[in-house]
């Protein structure tokens, strides 16, 4: 294996990896894609999709969703690769997040269960908002630095939509499907998303599909009790191992970017939501060589260079999400961070 394979490639608890599962093979192979020049495109090792319980590191998921996109471009270069793969994915594709939501009795009930146990196979956060007769559901990341591709984010719209009418037996359509505003999504594949989906693809922040409640209650047709029954356990333990053997830095990120919107960003209750008094929360940060304050503070700089270069938001709507108390607090503190001011980096970044 090459040295570059190795930094990527591993067999690992971290909360930051994404999951290879066997069933990509078959998945992969149904969609006429072959698994060779994919992985040799995306510098992986040539037997990844045979491997049990692999983690890849974030750079090199997306670098195989990349992968994955040029090979269905170069056997039609019209077709986008999470629309070739959603004409073959059957609920005979044993993969986990499949399994998840297929035995849920609905799809609001699949995806509240795939909120919960996501983070097995992916970094990420499923969030259900109810209003009315809607419901938004919003595909976020626990790094948010990170961007994904978009065609990844892509794959995990159509896979939402294309497990309710697997489930259901029903040609399901959303109310509205929105892809977040970083993605380039061309004027022909949004043509093409539109008539898969049934409406027509919009933007907005993040990556999101929004189902009528009459949609999210219909029942599924695999519903099945007992095979869930047979497996909770066993995904429960998993998800209880992941926490246990992160380590703390990964934990403290993670629970960082979950409290600073809502200003929680003191160390007693940062120490709370992970579960460890403040005195064993110092001296673990101090053993895997950071503190609090200066992983908060690149926390907070790698947040706020992502919102300045990919939204539209103002220095004011920033400092809240990273937790300030003002923008004038935040201000001073990305000067110190960058040398630099929010304004000369968004110039910078539009240039």
């Amino acid at each position: 294996m090459a040295a570059s394979q190795k930094s990527v490639v591993r067999r690992s608890n971290s909360m930051l990896d994404y999951a290879i599962w066997p069933g990509w093979r078959l998945l992969m192979h149904d969609a006429g894609l072959e698994t060779a020049p994919v992985l040799r495109r995306a510098d992986l090792p040539g037997d990844l999709f045979a491997r049990d319980h692999l983690k890849i590191s974030p750079q090199a998921f997306f670098d195989l969703w990349m992968a994955i996109e040029a090979e269905a471009r170069s056997l039609d270069a019209d077709l986008p690769a999470p629309l070739r793969i959603a004409q073959v994915m059957t609920s005979d594709w044993f993969d986990p997040e499949l399994f998840v939501t297929l035995c849920s009795a609905n799809l609001g009930a699949a995806l509240e269960r795939l909120g919960k146990y996501v983070r097995l196979i992916a970094p990420m956060r499923i969030q259900l908002d109810r209003v009315g007769a809607r419901t938004v559901v919003t595909i976020n990341f626990l790094d948010q630095t990170m961007v994904p591709p978009a065609v990844f984010l892509a794959f995990k719209l159509v896979f939402f939509v294309q497990l309710g009418r697997l489930a259901t037996r029903t040609p399901m359509i959303p109310l509205n499907v929105n892809f977040p505003e970083s993605a380039d999504i061309p004027d022909a594949d949004a043509a093409l998303y539109k008539q898969f989906f049934g409406v027509p693809v919009g933007r907005g922040a993040q990556a999101q599909p929004v189902f009528s409640t009459e949609d999210m209650d219909r029942p599924f047709l695999t519903e099945n009790h007992k095979i869930w029954a047979f497996f909770e356990p066993s995904l429960r333990q998993r998800l209880s191992d992941l926490d246990r053997t992160a380590n703390m830095v990964e934990r403290f990120r993670s629970a960082l970017i979950e409290a600073l919107p809502a200003g929680g960003v003191a160390m007693h209750s940062v120490a709370k939501r992970l579960g460890v008094g403040t005195r064993t929360l110092q001296r673990r940060l101090q053993e895997e060589g950071t503190s609090f304050q200066l992983t908060l503070d690149a926390v907070r700089a790698a947040l706020a260079d992502h919102y300045l270069r990919r939204t539209a938001m103002t220095s004011a709507e920033i400092a809240l999400l990273l937790g300030f108390e003002d923008a004038n607090s935040f201000l001073r503190a990305f000067r110190i961070w960058t040398g630099t001011t929010p304004q000369a980096l968004r110039r910078e970044a539009i240039a």
